[in-house]
C-alpha cells in the first residue's frame, strides 16, 4: 500500500506567519502556545466550536460544526464525544486529494486560505511514529455518520503491515478493503519543523478552490519565502 507522493493542509491564511515560526500545531498545542487554561481551555478542547475563534496570541481556530455532539453519541465507540473533541484537537491534519480539501475550502468561505503542499516522504522519514491514518472524515459527523473511535487513527506502521483490520475489529464494522485509500493523515501534537517539507504553498483569496495545475505557487527556499 502507497501514500501519493505529496498530501495537502489547509490554513487560515491569517495563521501563515505562526505556521512559519512555529509549524503545524494541534488545537491543544496552540492553546498550549496561547496560555489558554481552565474553563475557556475545557470549553474550546473538549466541546463542539461553533464559531472560527481568536486566542489571545491572535492564532485563529476554526469552528467544528459539522461534529455535533448528538450525532457523535451515535455514531461513536468506546468513547464520548467529550473525549473524541480532545482526541482529534491532538492532531495536526492533512489531506490526501484535491476533492476533500476543496469541500473543507467551501466551507471556510469568505475567509483567505492557504494550501500547503507537502512532501510525504519526508514527513514519514522524520515523523512515522506519530502518523496514523484514517479512513473517513473525522470531522464530520453529519448525514449517516460511520463508526468512529480512537481506533479509527490507525498507526502509519501498522496500516503498512494489514491495512485497516485493526479499525474494523475495534468497531467490530463493516471492513474497508485493502485498497481503500486514507481519506486523511494525522501527525501527533505538532510538526514544528513543517516547512522542511514543504513543497509550494498556494494562496487562496474569495471563492477560488485549490487546483495544483491552475493556481501560481511560491516555493519555499533559502529561507526567504513571503506570502
Amino acid at each position: 500500500m502507497k501514500l501519493p507522493a505529496c498530501i495537502y493542509h489547509l490554513a487560515e491564511a491569517a495563521n501563515w506567519r505562526s505556521i512559519r515560526r512555529s509549524g503545524l500545531l494541534s488545537t491543544k498545542a496552540l492553546l498550549d502556545a496561547a496560555g489558554v487554561h481552565g474553563k475557556e481551555r475545557k470549553r474550546i478542547e473538549c466541546g463542539q466550536r461553533l464559531e472560527l475563534m481568536e486566542l489571545p496570541n491572535r492564532v485563529q481556530v476554526r469552528d467544528q460544526r459539522p461534529l455535533p455532539a448528538n450525532a457523535l453519541e451515535q455514531c461513536l465507540v468506546g468513547m464520548t464525544p467529550v473525549e473524541w473533541y480532545a482526541l482529534i484537537n491532538s492532531k495536526v491534519f492533512f489531506w490526501l486529494e484535491v476533492d476533500r480539501l476543496n469541500r473543507q475550502r467551501r466551507a471556510c468561505e469568505p475567509r483567505p486560505q492557504v494550501v500547503l503542499e507537502i512532501d510525504t516522504a519526508g514527513l514519514l522519514a522524520q515523523h512515522a511514529e506519530r502518523i496514523a491514518l484514517s479512513p473517513i472524515n473525522t470531522g464530520n459527523a453529519r448525514r449517516r455518520p460511520a463508526k468512529r473511535g480512537r481506533c479509527t487513527f490507525v498507526p502509519y506502521s501498522v496500516w503498512i503491515e494489514s491495512g485497516w483490520s485493526n479499525e474494523t475489529q475495534g468497531l467490530s464494522s463493516r471492513s474497508h478493503g485493502r485498497s481503500h485509500q486514507p481519506v486523511e493523515l494525522t501527525v501527533a501534537d505538532a510538526v514544528s519543523d513543517i516547512m522542511s517539507f514543504v513543497v509550494r504553498v498556494h494562496r487562496l483569496g474569495l471563492g477560488e478552490i485549490f487546483s495544483p495545475a491552475a493556481l501560481p505557487a511560491f516555493r519555499f527556499a533559502d529561507g526567504i519565502f513571503r506570502l
